[in-house]
């Protein structure tokens, strides 16, 4: 989701203001409004090969992507819930620019205060702990029958783990055997 949605909202496009409308108010973007913004950027990369992280969400989601592309392959990362919780839960953000900081993982140099500026770092209403589980089980309910219909169609793979480390070698090696070299300088 990460470049085609930035792109949307950063180039003013009708439907990126609308996403940004509701992101503002922290808010979750509907279900109707991802799948348009998706879409209409997918729409414009139909011959290239792309890598999407969040999308699809939800069956409608699902089946949206389903009229534009035939996927080769899903990957669901099987994370336990308290580990989710815990990270998310972890998150705090310098407002004026989004640089986002994890207290366990990548810290700011000082707590509480922004790398860059020394201004302070907030805590999303939505990286609370109480939230962060509201979340996590409302997507659990609505990933669900993506997840099985990837399943049944045999283009699912699933990992499993606390420690990106650990499960992105396995990740990687089944991207490696899955995507096209990139051609090298002097094959071009």
């Amino acid at each position: 989701m990460g470049i085609a949605y930035l792109g949307a909202v950063q180039y003013n496009r009708e439907v990126g203001v609308l996403a940004k409308q509701y992101l503002e108010r922290g808010l979750l973007v509907p279900d109707h409004v991802i799948t348009r913004m998706m879409m209409t950027e997918l729409e414009k990369r139909r011959e290239q090969h792309w890598l999407l992280d969040g999308f699809p969400r939800t069956l409608g989601q699902a089946e949206a992507l389903d009229r534009i592309c035939e996927l080769d392959l899903v990957i669901s990362l099987n994370i336990p819930f308290e580990t989710l919780k815990d990270r998310l839960s972890a998150r705090w953000v310098h407002p004026a620019s989004g640089r986002v900081y994890n207290m366990d993982f990548n810290p700011p140099h000082v707590r509480g205060v922004d790398d860059l500026t020394g201004e302070p770092l907030v805590q999303s209403e939505d990286d609370r702990p109480e939230a962060v589980a509201a979340r996590l089980r409302k997507y659990k309910d609505a990933a669900k029958p993506v997840i099985e219909m990837y399943k049944s169609r045999g283009i699912l793979h699933s990992f499993s783990g606390t420690e990106t480390n650990k499960i992105w070698p396995y990740v990687y090696t089944l991207l490696s055997s899955k995507i096209p070299p990139i051609l090298s300088d002097e094959e071009n």
